[in-house]
């Protein structure tokens, strides 16, 4: 079955299990369906049991990557040759915490529950989470474990755990719910590492017990970074104000292994920060969030500032939204109290220059990835920029729509991808009810109160593809609104999905602002976007 997964993403599901056979069959649709090179595509993910197909709407026939996915699907396929992998592990102690509980849980003791998860070959069914982070299986089912009922704020990088019939290694140190059991030194996943991933897909892993830490592998510490060196011009950050990150369209195209794709929350006002400086729509631009920086510029520059009103000034003079300046060296651009919006975006002429990671400078800060070392700016940063020529700019002028953000607004959604989880009462509770977006709510999603949405089925969803705008219904039954910094797969059920042309305003909002969602049709979602983009087009 193929579904809906919003406007800019279809998701072909295969049979509901965890099988190697049914997942080798999404391994191979996922590939053909690439190798059809259709115009518009994003990004192509194969999960435990679906393909997920990301495409620009507007780029692409959604005919075309139907058919696409249809022809795959009807295709006889080999599975593909598979990688085998050897990790050691220091099992137990402080290297695995849990191991005692998973052992007494088993009814076995601790050697023999190293000795029947090291007694196997783990086959690599998806990567999600964060990149490099690879759900294996399956687990000898005396010692499955369901997910701790309290995550850890805190789980080391190198964990081997496992949940249910799962194991997986932690890439980095993240929050995380299931039972460590062991640590190793071998790095799933590096940036600077060629290659970048341990495994893909496909692949098996067959774990080797050590009785050091300092045996399980060469790597142990993440790579230290130099600091870089600090080169003339540029911008200095003289105060970091809440959270401001570098960002571009984001890191498109390893989903697959678990990269989440991160980019601007407000995708039209990075756009149109762009366009007024004579920049293309790719370029890094720095997202401003609440209450914004103190920058100083280093060097002579062309800036615009759009999105939100956050009280921008250049020295003594107050800066309007979408209009082009004239920075001078040894210029400050400061931010004041928000008037309106959340995040404001700074466009300067020939871009932010920070390095690339897997394609892009967007910063994703829970995987330390891209912008400056993967974190928000701080103080005494220098934020380097392209040393090429002053574009048009001498005259300040305005480029593009200068209107203003409500604190409420309503977001149109389309059902799905998960909408068999739900009667369909449970659109009419989503329509009906007003949210709020809580104080924990960030770059990776709201949390919203106000207002459940119950599902049919309590039971644990097998992980699938996340998407920019899902809104995730947890347990609870109060929805998790998925932004851009969303981790590329995910356990809850997404009952509907906002259309593109509204994730912008969603992008605006702050804690303390409130929404209502209101569900529209696919024909409404690209009449939308079609009318957004005529603006834009005008900006080029």
């Amino acid at each position: 079955m193929i579904r809906d997964a919003g406007d800019s993403a279809l998701v072909l599901e295969l049979e509901p299990r965890i099988d190697p056979a049914v997942n080798a069959r999404a391994i191979a649709i996922a590939q053909a369906v690439r190798g059809h090179a259709v115009a518009g595509v994003r990004d192509v993910v194969s999960t435990y049991r679906s393909v997920a197909v990301f495409f620009d709407p507007l780029r692409t026939r959604l005919e075309a990557i139907t058919r696409a996915l249809e022809e795959a699907g009807r295709t006889p396929f080999a599975a593909a040759p598979s990688t085998a992998v050897a990790v050691p592990v220091a099992y137990g102690g402080d290297n695995g915490p849990d191991l005692p509980d998973v052992a007494r849980a088993a009814g076995l003791d601790e050697a023999e529950v190293v000795r029947r998860h090291a007694g196997r070959a783990y086959r690599v069914f998806m990567l999600g989470f964060v990149p490099g982070f690879a759900y294996m299986g399956t687990v000898d089912e005396a010692i499955e474990m369901p997910r701790r009922a309290t995550p850890r704020v805190r789980v080391p990088a190198g964990s081997v755990a496992i949940a249910g019939r799962q194991t997986g290694i932690y890439p980095q140190e993240t929050p995380g719910g299931w039972h460590l059991i062991g640590r190793t030194r071998v790095r799933p996943f590096d940036a600077n590492r060629n290659p970048n991933f341990l495994v893909a897909a496909g692949d098996h892993v067959r774990f080797v017990p050590v009785a050091t830490l300092e045996e399980a592998g060469p790597g142990a510490a993440p790579a230290v970074r130099e600091k870089p060196e600090i080169r003339p011009g540029g911008i200095t950050v003289l105060a970091p104000g809440l959270l401001s990150t570098v960002q571009d369209v984001g890191r498109w195209g390893s989903q697959d292994r678990g990269v989440p794709v991160a980019g601007p929350m407000d995708a039209v006002s990075h756009r149109t920060a762009n366009a007024a400086v004579g920049n293309p729509s790719d370029a890094a631009t720095l997202e401003v969030t609440l209450l914004g920086p103190e920058l100083r510029f280093e060097q002579n520059a062309v800036i615009a500032v759009a999105g939100a009103d956050l009280g921008a000034t250049l020295g003594s003079r107050p800066l309007t939204r979408n209009v082009v300046y004239r920075a001078r060296a040894g210029d400050v651009l400061r931010f004041g109290a928000r008037r309106d919006g959340a995040r404001a975006y700074l466009a300067v002429a020939g871009g932010i220059t920070t390095a690339p990671i897997l394609g892009s400078r967007a910063t994703h800060v829970l995987s330390a990835m891209g912008g400056l070392d993967g974190r928000p700016i701080a103080a005494g940063d220098r934020i380097p920029l392209s040393a090429g020529p002053l574009s048009a700019g001498a005259t300040p002028r305005p480029r593009g729509p200068q209107g203003t953000y409500a604190r409420h607004v309503a977001l149109r959604v389309l059902p799905g991808p998960q909408d068999d989880f739900f009667d369909p009462s449970a659109f009419d509770r989503l329509e009906r009810a007003t949210f709020t977006v809580s104080s924990q709510s960030n770059r990776m999603a709201y949390r919203l109160t106000g207002g459940t949405v119950s599902r049919v089925d309590d039971g644990e969803m097998i992980s699938d593809a996340t998407v920019f705008g899902g809104i995730q219904i947890p347990p609870s039954g109060e929805p998790i609104l998925l932004m851009a910094d969303r981790q590329t797969s995910g356990g809850y059920p997404q009952v509907a999905t906002v259309i593109t042309a509204d994730l912008p305003l969603a992008g605006q909002l702050a804690p303390g602002d409130t929404l209502q969602f209101r569900v529209c049709t696919r024909r409404e979602a690209l009449a939308a976007l079609l009318a957004q983009e005529g603006p834009l087009v005008g900006l080029g």
